[in-house]
């Protein structure tokens, strides 16, 4: 038995490849498959088994791609209801890979129709040596029952049963495997390690710990970080059967001419995928700004209209690519076509630009202190607000801003920060386009800000590997 693990960073997914003397089976593909491909042959094997876990809200999944290249059965749950061929898995259910079992346990409540697949390598014994858990336990953490509001009452009494007369049902020594780590919307606290043991989980999961089912189901249905958009698009795509890689469109080049002429058209959107400061100093008026360097994925599938062509603007075309691919990841496939040589090929062109000012954390700290009249808007999340934030912020999450810009002066000076200047940098975009003149972002957000000392240093800026989402009671 050989388990190789993939992890893809901004969306912090993981995916498994476990593997025998001459087949595999690969857990939770991501959406770009040639790496699993690449490894079965360094490995001398192949590629017989695709096996989900559950329909992934959160990111688009590389089952049609991997099955279409190696010609390898899909293996879903029955009650997903999946409209591609595969083959359906209920409670009971054994999947055979030589001499390997897995064992399917039906695990609700993160989505209702998950599974989850206990692991038996019988060359060794026949008790089990680890379990994929999807997005049921996590380590240190569980699934999130609220992506289907009007059931998450329902799905969080679910998900206690699976994991209480369950998972932790399964010896103390047998691995876990989840498909997420720290940094997922799919829980709230994960932890960093990529796998963990059902014992240790048992004992110091603090969401585990919670014995009485009514307090467990409040827990997870109260305080919740907000779950992006795209997480109620990209179920439905993976039951589908996302569109393959291959048939998408291919990124055309186009002049400052030529893209200064799409923008024109309704049809189209700017997106600037650059580093907020360069975004800052110019860039085409009403783009969209997502900072490549951020989590780009998950933003692009939270805030981008799904209904526009996209046209970029990056440093070369490799960051465009770069671009795309992240994009594909979270189901925005729309991005069509690029700005040749940049930025630069722009302004030489003599082209339109606009401007947000930047500021330091002491530039900030001055007008705090002093008689300036501004708006301080911090666009974090407000878990993050509530840890430690500038005395009268207004706090809007910058997702929120599309509709809630209203609750903002035109007329005013808005200052806008976040924990780096990256969301920040997007809300100041999301506000021009509505009309806004006097926009400033803070350069290094309040990372920066606590770093000079004005300010309590807030979990989320200390802490990048942790959850950058705290429930009231964790302060």
């Amino acid at each position: 038995m050989l388990l190789k693990h993939y992890f893809t960073g901004k969306i912090a997914h993981s995916s498994y490849m476990l593997a025998g003397e001459k087949t595999c089976a690969v857990i939770d593909p991501q959406r770009d498959v040639n790496h699993y491909i690449e490894e079965a042959r360094q490995q001398g094997v192949t590629i017989t088994h695709i096996i989900q876990t559950h329909l992934h809200a959160d990111f688009i999944s590389g089952h049609m791609d991997l099955a279409e290249k190696t010609g390898a059965t899909i293996y879903v749950a029955k009650s997903a209801g999946c409209t591609f061929e595969h083959m359906a898995l209920s409670e009971g259910d054994v999947i055979k890979l030589e001499n390997m079992e897995l064992q399917v346990l039906e695990t609700p409540g993160h989505t209702p129709e998950h599974l989850s697949y206990v692991v038996i390598d019988k060359s060794r014994s026949d008790s089990p040596v680890g379990v994929f858990t999807g997005d049921t336990l996590f380590v240190g953490d569980v699934g999130r029952p609220d992506l289907f509001p009007d059931q998450a009452q329902e799905l969080a009494g679910k998900l206690y049963h699976s994991l209480h007369e369950k998972l932790m049902k399964l010896p103390d020594y047998c691995e876990v495997y989840p498909a997420h780590g720290a940094g997922s919307l799919c829980g709230r606290s994960m932890g960093a390690k990529w796998r963990s043991t059902i014992g240790y989980e048992r004992r110091f999961n603090q969401t585990l710990q919670i014995q009485d089912k009514e307090t467990f189901i409040k827990s997870l249905t109260e305080n919740m970080p907000p779950a992006p958009d795209h997480f109620s698009r990209c179920s439905d795509v993976n039951r589908k059967g996302p569109e393959k890689v291959k048939d998408l469109p291919l990124l055309e080049k186009l002049s400052p001419t030529d893209f200064c002429q799409k923008t024109q058209e309704k049809e189209y959107i700017v997106l600037d995928t650059r580093n907020y400061l360069a975004f800052g100093s110019q860039h085409i008026p009403g783009s969209w700004h997502l900072d490549l360097n951020g989590n780009f994925p998950t933003f692009a599938g939270w805030v981008l209209p799904t209904d526009k062509k996209i046209i970029v603007v990056a440093d070369d075309f490799q960051k465009a690519q770069e671009a795309v691919l992240w994009a594909r990841r979270a189901g925005v496939d729309q991005i069509v076509a690029y700005l040749d040589g940049g930025i630069t090929s722009w302004v030489t062109a003599g082209l339109r630009t606009a401007s947000v000012q930047q500021i330091s954390a002491e530039t900030l700290h001055n007008m705090v202190v002093g008689e300036e009249d501004f708006v301080m808007l911090d666009v974090r999340a407000p878990g993050e607000y509530e840890d430690s934030h500038i005395e009268g912020a207004y706090n809007i999450p910058v997702a929120e801003l599309r509709s809630r810009y209203e609750e903002l002066d035109r007329n005013r000076k808005i200052v806008l920060a976040c924990s780096s200047g990256n969301r920040s940098s997007l809300g100041s975009s999301i506000l021009e386009q509505k009309g806004f003149k006097h926009l400033i972002n803070v350069a290094g957000g309040m990372s920066g800000y606590s770093a000079a000392g004005h300010a309590k240093e807030c979990r989320a800026c200390i802490n990048p590997h942790g959850s950058r989402f705290y429930a009231k009671n964790n302060s």
